[in-house]
């Protein structure tokens, strides 16, 4: 027997018109050098059609890629819905990345016509020359055009072009935008999202068992939109009618603290650096009172930072679990009911219950599935309708099992499907929601001359959760110093990379098959047998 229901596409369109139709006066707010800007829902859907007239116009097609080099702004919210909606995708390129890795996935991508901050040229600049599909440059905002050689103004773009578009009628199944992940094992990988997975990741996030979001909500999506769609909130605030608040390049704590003071933000989202940040403010520098729910995840989040919103600001801190391939929202950690108040608070720091159509399990090392049970630990599968089960253009069958993404963190499950995340299967560090690559830093010391072997284990941190730790072991004969280390590898990796804990060890433990022991390392690290030594310091924000 079959249903009498139609067979409907779940495609981004009609989340644009949603928004536009049901919403015209909720709006989008873009922080700027020294106030906001703001625009309603109704004029913003506007200009998107504008823009995808304007992409047309440039022969931008069905299936082809706009990448997008830019903050958390009006215009990358206006690409949000103008390219998927018109049949192409949207390629959200991380700004962080080093040139290198931002030319590859370009390229790899295949990318038709770029999108970038003005106030980003000199970072998208060196990449430039190694591009080999971009056609087409565009360019807005604020900032020095002299890195932009050819690139064609946005507003001269969407400047008379008509104020609606013939949306074409797309599968669901159409792919609608692709995120690459940071490169941590090799190069970074590309995870394509669907119009489905998006609409159906929108209306899980919204849901009241995750934020519970609606058209009274303010949402300061903090977390990057060139990274991991800013968790989601574009789309959902689009869905619901939420006003959408956007930092722009001013994400500084002061900024961000006036921000969420004079826009009265409902709901907030940021990796927990951050939060820590917003707390070194002091408590007599924030009003918060505006806020229901902080949303936090991208690392680890610890108990203290919960608690210390909680007992000091009276603001509710939820921790999020996901990964790039989860689009990315997978669980969240929420206390549940019937639970004494210091159990809740153990609960609130785990990576939290996976939303409703999401499935979790461990696995052990020949792949059998082990017992929720709080106990058994082992690598944390997912899968979904918002999961990937593939990468794009690159096959890689030992990240997947039977259908299940294997994430590579590994951790335990009770009985009632709250996840812990004990440890990562892959030596990656993690800091401030960024990863770094321990691999990738110890083939750069690796050049040093002074330097016989390295091995770089994540550090605790405080503010950015992990920090890199060279384990190094020098030449014999030579000496070098960390200050020294700091300065041969500047310009060989991301400035956010350089480690500022350093260790000098005669040898690098090996385990039974000649591997780095880092797991031995790190307990060395963790019962104070390491000399560590500083060698420069830490990253800013952004880094």
């Amino acid at each position: 027997m079959l249903s009498t229901m139609p067979d409907f596409p779940l495609t981004i369109r009609h989340i644009l018109e949603h928004g536009r139709d049901t919403y015209p006066d909720s709006v989008v707010v873009t922080a700027t050098r020294d106030s906001v800007r703001s625009i309603d829902f109704g004029s913003l859907a506007a200009r998107a059609a504008q823009l995808a007239n304007g992409l047309a116009g440039l022969g931008i097609g069905p299936g082809d890629r706009v990448g997008t080099f830019a903050w958390n702004a009006q215009e990358h919210q206006e690409a949000y819905l103008a390219v998927p909606c018109s049949g192409a995708v949207l390629h959200t390129v991380n700004i962080r990345l080093d040139p290198e890795h931002i030319a590859y996935i370009i390229n790899h991508a295949e990318d038709r016509a770029l999108l970038v901050d003005a106030s980003l040229a000199s970072a998208i600049a060196p990449a430039l020359p190694k591009l080999t599909t971009v056609e087409h440059l565009i360019v807005f905002g604020d900032g020095d055009r002299a890195g932009l050689p050819g690139a064609i103004e946005y507003e001269d773009l969407i400047d008379g072009r008509p104020t609606t578009f013939d949306w074409p009628d797309l599968p669901e199944s159409a792919a609608a935008a692709m995120c690459y992940t940071s490169g941590t094992t090799g190069p970074p990988k590309g995870v394509v999202y669907s119009h489905r997975s998006t609409f159906l990741h929108s209306m899980g996030v919204s849901s009241g068992e995750a934020l519970g979001l609606n058209q009274h909500d303010r949402i300061l999506p903090v977390v990057p939109m060139f990274h991991g769609n800013a968790w989601g909130l574009p789309y959902a605030c689009w869905m619901v009618g939420a006003d959408l608040i956007l930092p722009g390049a001013f994400a500084s704590p002061p900024r961000l603290a006036a921000l969420i003071a004079g826009e009265r933000v409902t709901m907030a989202a940021a990796v927990p650096t951050v939060w820590w940040d917003m707390l070194g403010l002091g408590r007599d520098a924030l009003e918060l009172s505006s806020l229901r729910m902080i949303m936090c995840g991208g690392a680890a989040v610890p108990r203290a930072l919960i608690e210390a919103y909680q007992e000091e600001l009276g603001v509710r801190l939820v921790q999020g679990w996901g990964l790039t391939e989860t689009s990315p929202v997978a669980s969240l950690a929420f206390a549940p009911k019937n639970v004494p108040s210091d159990r809740a608070m153990d609960l609130r720091a785990t990576a939290g219950q996976v939303l409703g159509g999401v499935e979790v399990r461990i696995t052990g090392p020949d792949g059998e599935v082990l017992p929720r049970d709080g106990a058994a630990v082992g690598e944390i599968e997912v899968r979904g309708p918002w999961v990937t089960q593939a990468y794009y253009l690159d096959p890689t069958p030992d990240k997947f099992h039977d259908g299940w993404l294997r994430t590579g963190d590994v951790g335990s499950i009770d009985a009632r499907g709250f996840v812990r995340i004990s440890d990562r299967a892959k030596d990656v560090v993690k800091s401030g929601g960024e990863w770094i690559s321990s691999l990738e830093l110890e083939a750069a010391l690796l050049e040093h001359p002074a330097v016989r072997e390295v091995a770089v284990i994540a550090a605790p941190d405080q503010r950015w959760g992990e920090r890199p730790l060279a384990c190094v072991v020098t030449t014999r004969g030579a000496s070098v110093s960390p200050e020294e280390l700091r300065e041969f590898l500047t310009g060989k990796v991301a400035r956010w990379w350089l480690p500022e804990h350093w260790t000098f060890i005669d040898e690098v433990p090996r385990t039974s098959v000649g591997k780095y022991d880092k797991k031995l390392l790190r307990s060395r690290l963790a019962d104070g047998e390491l000399d560590v030594r500083a060698g420069g310091p830490a990253p800013g924000r952004g880094g």
